[in-house]
């Protein structure tokens, strides 16, 4: 039973930072150009920030068990499988990048616009708007996005189990459910829960001493 709870504990914990991982590298920049694409705001283009905001919104609606079934071409293409824990890493990432893109959004767009435009007037390029004022602005609440956007991989990944994801989900499925193994299904929702308070509290440790600093 340890051994078991061990290798899927690992596997869960693969399928979260990997795709925790990419959803924080190709999701905040969406995040950002979703901001600065809006009307009246840094690149302001209308029709770019409606497209944007429509993938997302689509992307965003389908239920996670649904995304996984519909993807499964991309993920064989990528993994050369469809089934597995580093199968699963795909639709984990392509549900987490639009709800982490839209977070970040949200959290530039409640920086204080006084500061974007003391910036611009004095000369400050774009780029560095982005990464000085509305990054830095907005970093506990990136750094809050992020640890929510963790949390919900976590549960997400005890979804992918039950197409054959792997992780403590599909243990929880295969011997707690299917076997009737009480104790193993209970072990699994001990340890599932362990990993969101631990991810909650790692996420507020650095707000708190990102504020300090």
């Amino acid at each position: 039973m340890i051994g078991l709870l061990l290798q899927a504990t690992g596997e869960t914990l693969l399928m979260v930072i990997a795709a925790g991982g990419v959803t924080a590298v190709v999701g905040l920049p969406l995040g950002v150009l979703l901001y600065a694409t809006r009307p009246h705001h840094l690149l302001a283009q209308p029709l770019v920030w409606r497209l944007l905001t429509w993938i997302v919104n689509i992307t965003r609606s389908i239920p996670f068990v649904i995304l996984m079934m519909a993807v499964i071409p991309l993920t064989r293409l990528l993994t050369g499988t469809s089934i597995g824990t580093i199968a699963a890493i795909v639709p984990l990432s392509l549900c987490a990048i639009p709800f982490f893109a839209r977070v970040a959004e949200n959290a530039l767009l409640a920086v204080n616009p006084g500061l974007v435009e003391a910036a611009k007037s004095m000369g400050a390029r774009h780029v560095h708007i982005v990464a000085k004022v509305l990054l830095a602005e907005a970093r506990p609440a990136l750094v809050q996005g992020l640890t929510l956007t963790l949390i919900n991989l976590v549960g997400y990944s005890a979804m992918a189990g039950a197409i054959g994801g792997g992780g403590l989900g599909d243990l929880a499925i295969r011997y707690g459910y299917q076997r009737f193994d009480v104790p193993m299904l209970l072990a699994t929702i001990v340890i599932m829960v362990a990993l969101v308070q631990l991810t909650q509290w790692a996420g507020d440790f650095f707000i708190t001493r990102g504020r300090v600093a």
